[in-house]
């Protein structure tokens, strides 16, 4: 068998591997009622707000207080937040406006956590669609394993363009350690002690960050805190770009160049293994039967079958990450997006700043 076949099984295989390391939220009874409070964070959240709050007031556990922190926005947001959803406690309030040094999202929940009164914090992004037992599991897992608990949401897609954010779900999940105590978090959905949160330093500490999901994290394990994250297949969902092909492409853009330095790299590495066989399989057909250059065997039913390899294994690991159907089965597209996105971000990266939701960060 040639080098580069079998390199290319080798890295096929280590895909699957890969993709056996995302546990999801364990189900389990709530040792006691903890008294948790729900915290908000919503910049112009209007159509996807009344989801969250409804969904919220269906919980099998209900929380003590749901606060939902307007970051100014220019819709009708905190209008909608106010008219609630039957039966579930919410309450209202707008930061001061932003000063220098914090981003809207760390400065919205800094004050959310201030006017909050539950001795669990619990912090759901406004586009999150948790089932009713999600609550639940999320308390439980708080309660097995201390410190801070995040889940990220299955990604619930519905029109064609957001089929091409696979990748960028995939390798988000891939390229870090997942489960108790892996010391990675996730932004849309949390949990933790107050008193935990503020040992770690809370928002505060990770004032200026606008991926501060990740470096709250650090915060937490710099205080001698665990911090666990499982995926949300099942439990929670959401809709992460509903504005369009423009709001996917700065979405990702943004996490790209904010988090750039915060990959673990022994996962990583093995990623970039994993992706780079994607790669030269998205090639190596159109190659074999248009007479490219390509290294390797050139006959075209050999190259159909590494395809064919690559685009079931993405149908099989991505079920679990997202609704991701027949992109899989034309996984060059959405690898040339990808490309084309990476090579965006690392320009933002060299120019120091991303733009989001109508204000300009820093990414150093």
């Amino acid at each position: 068998m040639e080098l580069i076949t079998v390199s290319l099984l080798v890295r096929w295989l280590l895909g699957w591997l890969l993709a056996a390391r995302m546990p999801v939220l364990p189900l389990a009874t709530p040792s006691g009622t903890p008294r948790f409070s729900v915290l908000i964070p919503a910049r112009n959240e209007a159509d996807t707000l009344p989801h969250l709050l409804t969904n919220l007031a269906q919980q099998t556990l209900q929380p003590l207080e749901v606060i939902v922190i307007d970051d100014h926005s220019s819709d009708a947001t905190a209008t909608i937040a106010r008219r609630g959803a039957p039966g579930l406690p919410v309450r209202v309030i707008q930061p001061p406006p932003l000063p220098a040094g914090w981003c809207g999202k760390t400065w919205a929940l800094h004050h959310g956590v201030e006017a909050s009164r539950g001795e669990l914090l619990m912090f759901l992004d406004a586009d999150t669609e948790p089932a009713a037992d999600f609550l639940q599991r999320l308390v439980v897992a708080w309660q097995c394993l201390g410190g801070l608990v995040s889940v990220q949401p299955y990604h619930r897609t519905e029109q064609p363009y957001e089929q091409l954010s696979v990748l960028f779900n995939l390798v988000g999940l891939l390229a870090v350690p997942l489960g108790p105590g892996c010391g990675v978090a996730f932004g849309p959905a949390m949990v933790t002690s107050r008193a935990d949160y503020l040992r770690s330093g809370g928002h505060a500490a990770v004032a200026n960050k606008v991926v501060e999901d990740w470096f709250l994290g650090h915060c937490y394990e710099a205080a001698a805190l665990p911090v666990s994250a499982f995926i949300g297949h099942g439990v929670i969902a959401y809709r992460m770009y509903p504005g369009g092909l423009e709001d996917l492409v700065a979405g990702f853009n943004k996490n790209f160049a904010a988090a750039a330095g915060e990959v673990r790299w022994p996962w990583m590495l093995a990623v970039l293994l994993w992706l780079s066989g994607l790669f030269w399989a998205a090639w190596c057909l159109p190659a074999s039967l248009l007479g490219w250059p390509l290294m390797g065997d050139l006959r075209p039913l050999f190259n159909a079958l590494i395809y064919a390899a690559f685009a079931l294994q993405l149908l099989v690991i991505t079920h679990r990450v997202g609704r991701f159907r027949w992109i899989n089965l034309v996984f060059p597209v959405p690898v040339l997006f990808f490309l084309a996105v990476f090579v965006q971000a690392i320009l933002n990266l060299k120019r120091g700043q991303v733009r989001w939701k109508g204000r300009t960060f820093s990414t150093r």
